[in-house]
């Protein structure tokens, strides 16, 4: 059995043995009892108690889990005070979502004999938790997206026990963030099972195949995920997986933008692809620009502006990143303006430096190019230089899905040709960006974090109130006499849960 081990990404150094491996055992056992505690969740008010708890409970503690963060992910305590605050306003925003009911979808259609063409029988719909959610965290964010994070927060929200298979970059934050939550629990009087930690890359295979788990969150790699997904088509009941893959996350700059805002698109573009050192979903990791002056201004601001070196998450992310650097710098005709590569000293040993590449569009035009299309996590962006519109659109039409895609404009250009080249990203994104930097994914009901694969594997957000729906089903209820009913579905209402009935709106 292999010790679980938490390393300092500035070093490489191991600091600490956090726990051993989960054994298929362990996830078994994980799983189970997570799925015994599920009955408990069913009472709305205890889960609105609990997630209310677990932010009061996160935030109590905020200096030891910042300060535990901080040792695994060099992520820096600015950024992981922001990502602590983002996490409790997320666990807040669901307490709020699931006492205001509304998420439940429930219809009411009362019978209608007289209904044409056919009568209408008395039917009730609402929505019920699928069960126990896989949920896997992910690197680039120890909280918001991990033990304590969205997948987590509208998975319990939605009345399901959570099983959570750490991510090995940072095992005692997790740890850590696990007893938190299990504390939560105890003290709103819910069993602490709700929510389970494994360890282990074989850990997660097992807990996407074991029976018992009813559906899957997952943020990481194209690879890892899409593997994943597969483990859980293939099962003898497939179940949803909900999966964020990778992402380029294209920026177009029009000629008219690059005349008028040189400066301005490239100060923002340097600020976006090195924050977090390159390490964000949405990182802008393709800028189509014009060839010309114009383009040439934003390039020349964007290798001007002040990139700090730093350590990514850990080692191995690190050599991938400096070997995709590499090939990519490697192609012919493909220029490094400001290049990326190693940048280590005494103190942070195993940082890298940020790099920009450029490339002319009209190479892009074939599949030998095809490297410069995909994801390099981390902080480089390559620069597509583009001279006519319809070699702008040729690499936009064979780009894969993404989360984001950006465009900048000219303040004139506000016209047909604009409002196409929008329309046309939406075709390829699931979040369209207007003159702004897709970096910052703020937590909204309105909220799209997901796209077309490979950016995620289903149609779902992980991000905003509405990420609660990957986790429910609709169940109809028909000629169901009241006293068998759900409270939510009974004709007095008891819940004052918001309905729509016989095609009105009722709150």
């Amino acid at each position: 059995m292999n010790d679980v081990l938490s390393v300092d990404p500035r070093t490489g150094r191991p600091r600490e043995r956090v726990a051993a491996e989960s054994t298929a055992h362990d996830v078994d056992q994980a799983v189970r009892t997570a799925a015994a505690a599920g009955a408990a969740l069913r009472d709305r008010a205890a889960r609105t108690d609990l997630l209310r708890a677990a932010a009061a409970l996160l935030e109590a503690n905020g200096e030891e889990i910042i300060a535990t963060a901080d040792a695994e992910s060099a992520l820096g305590p600015v950024r992981l005070s922001g990502e602590l605050a983002r996490t409790c306003y997320q666990l807040r925003m669901f307490a709020d979502v699931v006492s205001a009911g509304t998420y439940l979808g429930v219809i009411i259609d009362h019978a209608d004999p007289s209904a044409q063409p056919v009568p209408r029988p008395d039917l009730r719909r609402y929505k019920v938790p699928l069960g126990v959610v896989g949920v896997f965290a992910a690197s680039n964010f120890p909280l918001a997206f991990s033990v304590p994070g969205g997948d987590t927060a509208s998975a319990l929200a939605a009345g399901c026990p959570v099983v959570v298979k750490a991510h090995p970059d940072h095992p005692a934050t997790s740890a850590l963030c696990a007893r938190i939550l299990r504390s939560a629990a105890a003290e709103v009087g819910l069993p602490e099972d709700v929510l389970r930690l494994v360890h282990g890359f074989d850990a997660g295979l097992e807990l996407v195949r074991h029976p018992l788990t009813a559906a899957v969150g997952f943020t990481g790699s194209v690879r890892g995920g899409r593997a994943l997904f597969d483990i859980a088509s293939s099962r003898p009941r497939p179940i949803p997986f909900h999966g964020e893959l990778g992402s380029l996350n294209p920026v177009v700059v029009t000629e008219r933008a690059a005349e008028t805002r040189a400066e301005e698109i490239g100060a923002g573009l340097a600020a976006s692809y090195t924050q977090g050192m390159g390490q964000f979903c949405v990182k802008p990791g393709l800028v189509l620009l014009p060839e010309g002056p114009a383009g040439d201004a934003v390039v020349q601001t964007v290798v001007a502006a002040a990139v700090p070196s730093g350590p990514l998450l850990d080692p191995r992310m690190r050599e991938a990143f400096l070997a995709g650097v590499r090939a990519r710098a490697a192609l012919p005709g493909v220029a490094e303006p400001l290049g990326a590569g190693e940048a280590g000293d005494d103190a942070v040993p195993l940082a890298v430096r940020p790099g920009v590449l450029t490339v002319a569009a009209s190479r892009l035009d074939g599949g030998a190019y095809r490297e410069l299309l995909e994801e390099c996590f981390g902080p480089v962006t390559v620069l597509v230089r583009y001279g006519s519109t319809a070699e702008r659109d040729t690499v936009l039409n064979a780009l894969p899905g993404n989360l984001t895609a950006t465009v900048h404009l000219a303040a004139d250009e506000r016209d047909d040709a604009a409002a196409d080249l929008v329309a046309g990203l939406s075709e390829i994104a699931g979040r369209v960006v207007v003159d702004g930097w897709p970096t910052g994914v703020t937590v909204a009901p309105a909220m799209h974090h997901g796209g077309p694969y490979p950016a995620s594997t289903s149609g779902s957000t992980s991000v905003g109130s509405t990420s609660i729906e990957r986790w429910l089903r609709p169940v109809c209820y028909q000629n169901v006499p009241d006293p068998m009913l759900p409270p939510e579905l009974r004709e007095a209402n008891p819940l004052r849960v918001p309905r729509t009935v016989d095609g009105v709106s009722t709150t």
